[in-house]
């Protein structure tokens, strides 16, 4: 793991190691602010280690408080709804977004004009301890490292065609399994991961199409890279505490979220921030 970088007022803040991957800053006191801490040097440790958890700090005051601190790191996707995601356990949801269950790994704006550099989440309510409710986070640079030059290659091959349709959006998007970065170039993986056939739970599943390999060869592909991208080594599991702020590197990392208990006090908040520049999503096509 890399060493992290100094953080500014005097080493005030002690950035510590998260396993697998990422690091954590923890409030130093009752009362710390998250704007007091450099914007600057929390970017860079971000885009090094892909994970940031900043726990203990007084928490925004709202959506529009945690809005305008996102603005700090660049500009924020802007939704029908704003800025500002409230993820909540509806109790009709129409999609698998606003449910209770599982959901699959992917990458955040992959139906959308613009692909945001950051997720900033904010957890305003914290499941219980037995609920369930972590978000899942891959390492997929590292998965491509890790796994043996013939498996890469088979999964190089696969391209996916990828259509969704709910509240906020009707697009298709079509991306190599195994693509570029978009500013260093390093190998990363852009993949939704498919829902089990006989999931009838899972509330509005998305169209998934995979080309690039013949058939007998597709159903062994999806088995090895999904048993990669969970593989404890490339999988960090945030067990969500009240007040916790997690900002990830959605570049690199794809991420999900495991089923909780219909009806715990799950809440959280998400504001997405563009790259400058905003980067174009290359998959889009209608």
């Amino acid at each position: 793991m890399t060493d992290a970088p100094d953080v500014p007022a005097a080493g005030r803040y002690d950035v510590t190691p998260v396993e697998p991957f990422g690091v954590a800053i923890l409030a130093p006191e009752p009362g710390a602010r998250v704007a007091d801490l450099d914007v600057t040097t929390l970017r860079a440790l971000v885009r090094a280690h892909h994970i940031l958890l900043l726990r203990g700090f007084a928490p925004f005051g709202g959506p529009e408080e945690l809005s305008a601190y996102c603005e700090l790191w660049g500009e924020p996707s802007v939704w029908p709804f704003g800025t500002v995601l409230e993820l909540v356990e509806k109790e009709r949801p129409e999609d698998h977004i606003f449910d209770h269950s599982h959901m699959p790994m992917h990458w955040d704006g992959m139906y959308r004009d613009h692909i945001p550099e950051f997720q900033i989440f904010q957890c305003v309510h914290a499941p219980g301890a037995d609920d369930g409710g972590e978000t899942t986070f891959s390492h997929t640079t590292a998965v491509l490292e890790h796994a043996d030059p013939g498996t890469v290659a088979r999964w190089s091959r696969m391209t996916g065609t990828y259509h969704r349709a709910m509240e906020y959006y009707d697009s298709v998007t079509v991306s190599p399994v195994v693509t570029a970065h978009p500013v260093h170039g390093a190998p990363v993986v852009r993949y939704n991961e498919p829902v089990a056939p006989g999931d009838g739970d899972f509330v509005n599943h998305p169209d998934l199409r995979f080309t690039g390999l013949p058939d007998d060869e597709l159903a062994e592909a999806h088995r090895t890279l999904r048993a990669a991208l969970h593989d404890p080594a490339h999988l960090y599991v945030h067990s969500w505490r009240t007040g916790d702020v997690v900002i990830s590197d959605n570049y690199t990392l794809l991420h999900g979220r495991n089923a909780f208990t219909s009806g715990a006090p799950r809440h959280l908040r998400r504001v997405q921030v563009l790259g400058t520049p905003p980067l174009v999503n290359p998959g889009l096509v209608r």
